[in-house]
């Protein structure tokens, strides 16, 4: 059994139709992708798998459990961790006090950042250990708004990491980021995935055809083609689109 699975998801938002029986399945231990052009819907259907919306029909499936319509808070304690295509990082605290602030037993018992950077050394450790795995070392103390852009986007995946998550979802990852940072993220996504599970979502085919294992073409609300980058490849409708051109 696939460790989530959307079934029919149907989503619209006054008269104009998104998403339409949308069927996807993300398997345990893999990094699975979904892939499109800008306005196809996959941005959407991103937000309708992580609870930031509620579909208006189908279902969402993690480990067994219908999610489906559970708030992203919630969803968040099932063990399922997002980054955003906009990031959402706390600027002016440190990168060391963003992970701080992600990590589950932190955010339990409510968190005081001077209180909880001055009591509780585990905390630190392992927020620095979380910055050490993604490519942050040395960073620590750096205001978060005062990192380089591909530095932000790394510390958007080490809040998620810090979460400690079963399903770990990228959105956009590669978005505003040149060649040389792009390629230290896909070598950082490539060193994730040999202990995480992950879903991407990417308009970078480049990017996502080197890690993925399996990928979901959506266009047009609808996932239009699916399975290996190989297969991808040899795929006719892909090779006629835009997929991969800049935005």
């Amino acid at each position: 059994m696939a460790l989530f699975e959307a079934r029919g998801i149907h989503k619209r938002f006054g008269r104009q139709v998104v998403l339409e029986r949308i069927d996807l399945s993300f398997e345990a231990g893999r990094l699975s992708g979904i892939m499109g052009p800008n306005g196809a819907g996959k941005t959407t259907c991103f937000n309708v798998l992580t609870g930031r919306f509620k579909p208006d029909r189908g279902r969402v499936v993690f480990d067994g459990e219908d999610i489906t319509g559970l708030s992203p808070s919630a969803i968040a304690r099932k063990g399922i961790a997002r980054s955003f295509q906009i990031m959402s990082l706390f600027d002016e605290y440190s990168a060391l006090e963003n992970i701080v602030i992600a990590l589950p037993d932190v955010r339990a018992r409510g968190f005081n950042m001077i209180d909880s950077l001055s009591a509780d050394s585990e905390a630190a450790d392992r927020a620095a250990a979380v910055l050490a795995r993604v490519g942050l070392a040395g960073r620590e103390h750096r205001r978060a708004g005062d990192l380089a852009y591909g530095e932000r986007r790394a510390l958007e995946v080490g809040v998620a990491l810090a979460a400690r998550p079963r399903l770990l979802f990228l959105d956009e990852p590669t978005s505003g980021l040149g060649t040389e940072a792009t390629a230290r993220l896909a070598d950082l996504v490539q060193d994730l995935k040999r202990d995480h599970s992950i879903v991407v979502i990417e308009h970078d085919m480049q990017f996502l055809f080197g890690l993925a294992d399996t990928i979901s073409v959506i266009h047009w609300g609808q996932v239009v083609a699916a399975g290996t980058p190989d297969a991808l490849r040899e795929n006719k409708w892909v090779q006629r689109s835009t997929l991969g051109a800049p935005p």
